[in-house]
């Protein structure tokens, strides 16, 4: 998928401006967030849970090169493929090649965030297969020609009646009123898609490395029919999906599926080992399993960074954060979204376009208080911004100017001592004086001038509050 992480201003000012997006957005936090409040609060040891399971994280991916290693060995003991794509790219290859051994010429889809990644719809097409997305807000954002909005609800940003003229203008049917009509339709127009694909591909909630078992969580029950139906079943996900065994599955299901839509379980839970066995009556007859790199090793290097990798993909940071709920997900301008997707999409994609995004957080800490495995999302914020400041680990990515970094480096140096600030003190009283109007300043010439344009300034004391202070307690 092309980055378009650069452009998160205009991205951002866009969404801020228009008020059908402003209205779509408002329900996020008395919907999702407060539906995980509340199952969290009817979950008896919650915070243990949530403990241990950043626990199970923290082992698997300090051990994860022996997870994998076992996730390989027990994938091809159950008779199925598997592929470690270095990138997207060699995903991608893999996948539509093997589509193409195999004569497919239409491929059903789960939802899959690793797939947006590869930009495999548009790989498929270029190849003359047919990809269809059969999640129900997949299906409408691959209509409306647009990229997913949500982690969990790709299409929240739309509206019902948007929905319906959207059905109308590309299926070609009657404009419906209510939701359960646009459900049907919806439907209808995918039932046939189910018979007659060739290929299912899926992601992957969670790889089980003890049994080499693929997970899906759903509510439409869509997952379950791409892996049963078609004759071949790709299962696509990042190598930061594994957990070491079923036990732990259990408690990840928990923790996922009730932060992310608040419900003790979802109406499916799927979980598929291998191709179909000869005492099976449904199941694919291939099943091919594709862990993507991408950038992460990169992150998994990195210590200050490889907590990002815990994530479970519930969005809960997302319905958090005050910012994601005023911008949206397209702001962001790549496949993740909102403060965990400031961290991940600037480090798979490139830091130096990404920089406004470590930026777009009042650091309030709503998204680590959120997280099921407590993911300190600011810590890792503040740290991008100092890599985008100081370049210490990343000086390729180092994006100030040096006129910026100088001035820094002297308001530094001008607060290191009280004998700094007083001579400071002076010098700005001294300089300001060409710019105070009426004891505030309301312009300052550029490039300073930004600060002054919406707001004025009160002018810097004649004397500094120290002696101030003192002056009073001698009264």
């Amino acid at each position: 998928m092309q980055s378009h992480t650069k452009d998160f201003r205009q991205g951002a000012g866009a969404a801020l401006s228009d008020p059908k997006i402003q209205a779509n957005l408002e329900g996020l936090y008395n919907g999702f967030h407060q539906a995980r409040i509340d199952a969290s609060d009817q979950t008896p040891d919650w915070e243990a849970l949530q403990d241990k399971g950043r626990a199970i994280k923290a082992h698997t991916l300090d051990n994860l090169a022996y997870y994998l290693e076992m996730v390989e060995r027990n994938v091809i003991a159950s008779g199925g493929h598997i592929y470690f794509a270095r990138d997207a790219e060699a995903a991608s290859n893999y996948v539509v090649n093997l589509a193409k051994e195999r004569g497919i010429e239409l491929v059903i889809k789960g939802k899959s965030m690793v797939s947006e990644e590869m930009a495999l719809n548009h790989r498929l097409e270029e190849e003359g297969i047919e990809p269809v997305e059969t999640d129900l807000g997949e299906y409408i954002v691959q209509l409306a020609e647009e990229t997913p909005f949500h982690i969990i609800a790709p299409a929240i940003h739309k509206s019902r009646g948007e929905v319906s003229e959207l059905f109308v203008e590309k299926l070609n049917v009657p404009l419906y009123d209510n939701i359960e009509d646009l459900t049907r339709e919806a439907r209808d127009q995918l039932r046939q898609k189910f018979v007659d694909a060739g290929m299912g591909i899926t992601g992957a909630n969670f790889i089980v490395a003890e049994t080499g078992t693929v997970t899906l969580v759903t509510n439409e029950g869509n997952g379950r029919m791409c892996t049963s139906m078609p004759k071949i079943h790709v299962a696509i996900t990042g190598m930061e999906k594994v957990v070491p065994s079923i036990e732990d599955l259990g408690l990840f299901l928990r923790l996922l599926i009730r932060s992310a839509t608040g419900q003790r379980i979802s109406s499916y839970v799927t979980t598929v080992t291998g191709p179909r066995g000869e005492d099976e009556v449904d199941g694919p007859e291939e099943f091919h399993l594709v862990i993507v790199d991408n950038g992460r090793s990169k992150m998994l290097a990195d210590p200050n960074l490889r907590e990002a990798l815990y994530c479970l993909r519930c969005g809960a940071c997302l319905n958090a954060c005050p910012v994601y709920r005023k911008v949206g997900g397209h702001a962001y301008g790549w496949v993740y979204p909102g403060p965990i997707g400031a961290i991940v999409s600037p480090m798979l994609t490139n830091l130096s376009e990404a920089k406004d995004l470590p930026f777009a957080s009042t650091l309030c800490g709503a998204c680590k208080e959120a997280c099921p495995v407590k993911i300190n999302i600011p810590r890792m914020l503040l740290y991008l911004r100092k890599e985008l400041t100081q370049g210490e680990t990343y000086p390729e990515h180092k994006s100030v100017s040096m006129a910026e970094s100088t001035a820094v480096k002297g308001w530094r140096a001008s607060v290191s001592s009280s004998f700094m600030m007083r001579l400071s003190n002076l010098g700005g009283r001294l300089l300001q004086l060409p710019f105070v109007r009426g004891g505030r300043i309301d312009r300052l010439p550029s490039p300073l001038s930004g600060w002054t344009k919406h707001r004025k300034f009160p002018a810097i004391a004649s004397k500094p509050f120290r002696t101030r202070w003192k002056n009073i307690g001698k009264k």
